[in-house]
């Protein structure tokens, strides 16, 4: 106990009201930092492409079936469809394995196993994207060439599977935090009632972690379609509105790659177009992740 008339006690208080505060504040900044970077972005967005759409019409724009500026051409559905199959392509290959090895770190595997598979895992999604691809260029698309006989070197099957395997570890870390959050008294209840381990994973345990598990699936999507080097490298570069995993395509991203490298002078209409891509980004993954947050918000399970 602080003695009469010793202000050491009030002067800790104070400190750390003190402290309290400066973290508070800190806090605060960050989160406000975070709030104008995006508004910035969205602005920058919305002036740039505000001006290429005085030019360009919005119903070419989104109805137009031919993308190419050098002629004059800016209809967007070929750079939107090829985001759109190479993202497919990457949830086929990426949902599977995500969930398998979530489901298998999450209630099979040994912690001691677990603490070395899981960081091992969670390396690949630092991996560079670059490297998945030249990956993608000098081994999966040889690999598919031995099978499908005929593949071009630039194709949105290699792109799509490069992707996949970059988003996995997104899927497998948060879908596996998920499941580690249901509690064990549910696990036990069902092995109680004679579930083998298989019966309660996937109808005890998936089901409770439904929530954390559609989150993980929407987010490694918004990063799917918002990947540039591995697509641009393994997909090509030329727009190709087409459903055909098979042939190369190009993305929007590789698009904005492709025009920021300095072919187009700035404050032309070929430069603009870039931020009227971006523009478009920008809204298809706000509404992904609204419509995820519709999907979570439905599902959410709250365990006390």
């Amino acid at each position: 106990m602080t003695p009469v008339g010793d202000p050491s006690g009030r002067r800790k208080r104070l400190g750390g009201s003190v402290g309290e505060r400066a973290m508070l504040l800190a806090l605060a900044a960050a989160a406000i930092i975070s709030i104008l970077v995006t508004v910035g972005i969205v602005v920058v967005l919305v002036g740039e492409g505000a001006t290429f759409f005085t030019e360009v019409p919005l119903k070419e724009f989104f109805t137009g079936t031919e993308w190419f500026p050098v002629e004059g051409k800016y209809g967007v559905l070929p750079l939107l469809n090829a985001s759109i199959v190479i993202a497919l392509i990457a949830a086929v290959v990426a949902v599977p394995l995500g969930l398998g090895s979530a489901i298998y770190l999450s209630e099979y595997a040994p912690e001691r196993l677990r603490r070395v598979v899981k960081p091992v895992l969670e390396v690949l999604a630092g991996m560079p994207t670059i490297v998945l691809g030249f990956f993608a260029l000098d081994a999966v698309t040889p690999a598919l060439q031995t099978v499908i006989p005929g593949l071009g070197l630039y194709n949105a099957l290699a792109a799509g599977i490069v992707v996949g395997l970059l988003i996995t570890p997104l899927i497998s870390s948060l879908s596996e935090d998920s499941m580690r959050a249901v509690p064990n008294a549910m696990r036990e209840g069902a092995f109680g009632l004679g579930a083998t381990r298989r019966v309660v994973s996937l109808k005890v345990v998936v089901p409770a972690a439904l929530s954390g598990i559609v989150a993980s699936i929407v987010l490694a999507l918004s990063r799917a379609i918002g990947e540039t080097m591995a697509v641009t490298l393994a997909a090509g570069t030329v727009p190709n509105l087409s459903w055909n995993p098979l042939e190369g395509m190009q993305t929007i991203t590789a698009y904005i790659v492709q025009v920021s490298k300095g072919e187009a002078s700035r404050g032309s209409l070929q430069y603009e177009s870039i931020f009227a891509v971006g523009l478009l980004l920008f809204v298809v993954t706000l509404a992904i992740n609204i419509i995820a947050v519709r999907i979570v918000r439905k599902y959410r399970t709250v365990y006390q």
